[in-house]
């Protein structure tokens, strides 16, 4: 059985400003109807492989439990890091949780690349297995079809044997430059390296074990001192922030002298820059890629994205641009400089504008809720329940609300009075009410919330979670 040990903890900021730190590019749909997480669960849901295992961080444990449920995964292990320690941690702490399992295969992934070809991909993950059963640490790599500056590359012993083999890996390499680029597309020994790993669980840990025995403790501890929560595992956050945040590759991969790849032609992308996905995307014949509400004119070689249904998107003459247009933000860059957008976003933040991280809609384990407009003393959301789901029990010391049922319905608890509301209804919280707003139906409950007063943030909730607790159990 093969264990797909899936990496779902990155920011991607070089797709801002789609891809933000409250909701990054793997939970984005890039391309298609379902987001890169949900299209990276979908490969491995056969026969072959076991539940997957997710590997998150708080911020996003809500996210990847409900995008989880929505592609039909069975009986995953969604587990929580404390804080981004990079991927040596986090792939150590997976193996640890299945150490009684000695002799299972591993596959890890990054959650965020896309891959067009699922067959080949599969057929490469099949190629490996018998490497990585018979105790060797499997990496899979790209054949590159143009001289790439933005991927680390493997670098092969020899290219003898047959094309879509085992093969022993001679080296990992960093990004080169372009003329180092151009060199490794010409001598066929080198592969973009995809981020994808296969082994045995025996055979991780003893390599832990002797390139790079410091992690073991901290991550070990942390395994065997977390806890369950809800649909989640969370790992002890003491022990765990003591580990060194370091890559797989840096921390074994590039000491191991039993590592094989497998090449792998499966139309793979790691979607890490705009450039990358119009390469991807469905070009017209001038070669323009548009996506929602766009227009493009005597464009060419371009990139037109509306991610808002309420904004229309129009390029006229452009050449080489990306245009990426949100409800809250604007990008419009060459393509060429594509690999730049990462140090705006840094500007961004270093001036403490808010659309540099988070987006206007927050998402919660009952649903989300969306800021529509925010002036200094009201604030109107629109928030959407989940069927069968609440929010807490809570009161507001500086503030009061009117809540507007737009569709479906609504059980609300104000002090002592409970009521369904539906359609076309509203209720008013006073300031002070203890309340609560629940969904008993089978469809998504929205409303529109109109918040009154001095403080309208987080800061002004007072939660009653044990009197609620209290309630649901009864």
């Amino acid at each position: 059985m093969i264990y797909p040990v899936i990496l779902c903890g990155g920011s991607g900021s070089r797709l801002w400003p789609l891809s933000r730190q409250s909701y990054p590019k793997q939970f984005a749909k890039l391309q298609g109807d379902t987001s890169l997480f949900q299209q990276t669960l979908a490969r491995v849901q056969h026969d072959v492989f076991a539940s997957p295992i997710v590997m998150t961080g708080a911020d996003y444990r809500f996210i990847v439990a409900e995008q989880l449920q929505a592609a039909g995964v069975a009986d995953p292990t969604i587990m929580i890091e404390p804080e981004a320690r990079n991927t040596a941690p986090a792939i150590l702490a997976a193996a640890l949780s299945l150490q009684d399992q000695p002799d299972a295969l591993m596959l890890v992934m990054p959650s965020d690349h896309a891959i067009a070809d699922e067959a080949a991909f599969l057929a490469a993950i099949a190629t490996g297995c018998g490497a990585a059963e018979a105790g060797e640490l499997v990496t899979f790599g790209v054949r590159p079809d143009r001289a790439e500056t933005g991927y680390g590359y493997l670098e092969l012993s020899d290219i003898s044997g047959h094309e879509n083999a085992v093969q022993p890996l001679h080296a990992f390499v960093e990004k080169p430059d372009k003329a180092q680029a151009e060199a490794f597309l010409a001598s066929g020994k080198h592969l973009w390296n995809a981020g994808i790993f296969m082994f045995r669980v025996a055979e991780i840990l003893q390599v832990f074990e002797v390139l790079c025995p410091s992690l073991l403790i901290p991550c070990r501890r942390a395994v065997e001192g977390g806890s369950r929560d809800l649909d989640f595992f969370r790992l002890d956050a003491a022990p765990y922030k003591m580990a060194e945040d370091i890559s797989i590759d840096y921390a074994v991969m590039e000491a191991c002298e039993t590592l094989s790849v497998v090449p792998m032609e499966c139309g793979w992308s790691d979607l890490g820059s705009w450039s990358s996905v119009w390469r991807a995307g469905d070009a017209d014949q001038n070669g323009v890629v548009q996506s929602g509400n766009t227009m493009a004119i005597g464009c060419e070689e371009t990139l037109l994205r509306s991610e808002s249904d309420g904004v229309e998107l129009v390029g006229i003459g452009l050449k080489n641009i990306t245009a990426i247009a949100m409800g809250d933000a604007v990008l419009v860059a060459d393509m060429r400089q594509s690999q730049a957008v990462k140090t705006a976003v840094a500007t961004l933040k270093a001036k403490q504008v808010k659309q540099a991280e988070t987006f206007p809609r927050d998402h919660r384990p009952w649903g989300y809720f969306e800021t529509l407009s925010l002036g200094e003393r009201f604030q109107v959301k629109q928030i959407v329940v989940h069927p069968g789901a609440a929010l807490s029990l809570q009161s507001h010391m500086h503030r009061s609300e009117h809540w507007i049922v737009v569709h479906g319905s609504a059980n609300v608890t104000v002090d002592e009075q409970v009521k369904l509301i539906s359609e076309n209804e509203s209720v008013y919280i006073p300031l002070g009410a203890v309340h609560r707003l629940e969904n008993p139906g089978k469809v998504p409950l929205h409303l529109i919330e109109v918040q009154t007063g001095a403080y309208l943030g987080e800061d002004d909730i007072v939660r009653y979670e044990d009197i609620y607790a209290r309630d649901k159990a009864a």
